[in-house]
């Protein structure tokens, strides 16, 4: 190598001599997506940079967290740094529309992003009939509604759809557990949930199979293989006494029930598995999971489907379960609820144990038209 060619090298090694060029700083400045607790879903305009962030009804404005998702080297920073800020936390109390500034990894290309925080509350009638806007791997199912009142309410749902994307096997957006469908009680839209196998990669894991499931809450995809029973988070603020959740379902069992070391459990059906929780936050547990979902010390209200009254059936069936005191010693308050203490979660699941990986595959379980009615005293 000629001397004037090495002296554009990062390193000159007597015995061999190589050159290490710079790779080219990446030049894109822009927000790819928001998330948070609290965030319920950001939209974002990336034509007119605005971000719109539905966020729970009942947080503290002045404390929201916000993980940006930016491209690779990428910052981003407030316009207008405030004293109270303190970085992933932002102050939005004072002003609930704040702009940030994304700064490419090179520094030379600067975007100004609107960002709009958007409180909402949940909804209590839950119909399938919208999807998320976008290319989307999956289905994600969102509710957008106003109520008598004239109060904005929001829901994204949750579910396992980002965990089986690891599977290889979601080719297209019907190979996926949970799935919107055609034929709702009234003609429109449904939720489909179908138990799937997860192949080699869930087989590796000793999650064989995956239950088709819908909830309230968010999934956390990082804990999907190692701890799967805390990739389930479940509820929302709820700032409403439920009574009872009606709706409507449809349900058949796969032909072969395994357990998750995938054994043939001779003679056992499965079942299917609808209900709604409420429970109380503090300073130990601000969530529950599908580890505890149903055992917590936490929980208040529970609405559940028997499971003797769960059958077979092609047709669309009407189930009403009412919202029970959990004989634990707790009892609801007003005025914990008007504190923003309780949270509220609905799961729907194909398999009843599938959050414990035994089930039948090819149990599938529809569900239409969730009401809950509910007291705001």
């Amino acid at each position: 190598m000629k001397l004037k060619n090495i002296l554009h090298c990062g390193i000159a090694i007597l015995a061999s001599t190589s050159c290490i060029q710079d790779e080219a700083l990446n030049i894109e400045a822009a927000i790819d997506g928001c998330t948070g607790n609290s965030i319920q879903l950001a939209s974002i305009n990336h034509d007119d940079k605005k971000i719109d962030l539905y966020v729970n009804q009942g947080i503290s404005l002045d404390t929201l967290r916000i993980h940006f998702e930016l491209p690779e080297g990428a910052t981003v920073k407030p316009e207008n740094l405030l004293s109270t800020d303190n970085e992933p936390i932002f102050d939005f109390s004072k002003n609930m529309k704040r702009n940030f500034i994304v700064t490419s990894e090179n520094g030379k290309i600067e975007t100004k992003y609107a960002l709009e925080a958007i409180i909402t509350n949940l909804p209590t009638f839950y119909g399938f009939e919208n999807l998320l806007d976008g290319t989307n791997k999956y289905d994600i199912f969102t509710e957008r509604q106003l109520d008598n009142e004239g109060e904005f309410r929001f829901i994204q749902w949750a579910s396992g759809n980002p965990g089986f994307t690891m599977t290889g096997l979601g080719n297209t957006r019907t190979d996926y557990p949970t799935v919107q469908d055609n034929g709702g009680v009234n003609g429109g839209k449904c939720v489909k949930l179908t138990t799937k196998k997860t192949g080699a990669f869930g087989a590796s894991f000793g999650m064989p199979i995956a239950a088709g499931n819908l909830f309230i809450g968010s999934f956390d995809q990082a804990k999907a293989t190692f701890k799967p029973l805390e990739a389930t988070k479940f509820g929302f603020p709820f700032k409403e006494k439920p009574i009872s959740m009606s709706g409507w379902y449809k349900f058949k069992s796969g032909d072969v029930f395994t357990d998750k070391n995938n054994n043939v459990i001779e003679g056992k059906k499965d079942k299917c598995d609808i209900y709604g929780i409420l429970y109380e936050v503090d300073e130990k547990t601000n969530l529950l999971n599908g580890s505890n979902s149903l055992t917590s010390p936490n929980l208040v209200l529970m609405a559940r489907i028997s499971q003797e009254d769960i059958k077979e059936t092609n047709e669309w069936t009407k189930f009403n379960i009412n919202f029970d005191q959990v004989k634990n010693g707790k009892t609801f308050s007003y005025n914990k609820m008007k504190e923003g203490k309780y949270k509220l979660s609905i799961v729907l699941s194909s398999s009843v144990e599938g959050a414990n990986f035994n089930g039948a595959v090819g149990s599938t379980l529809y569900v239409d038209d969730i009401e809950v009615k509910t007291e705001k005293n």
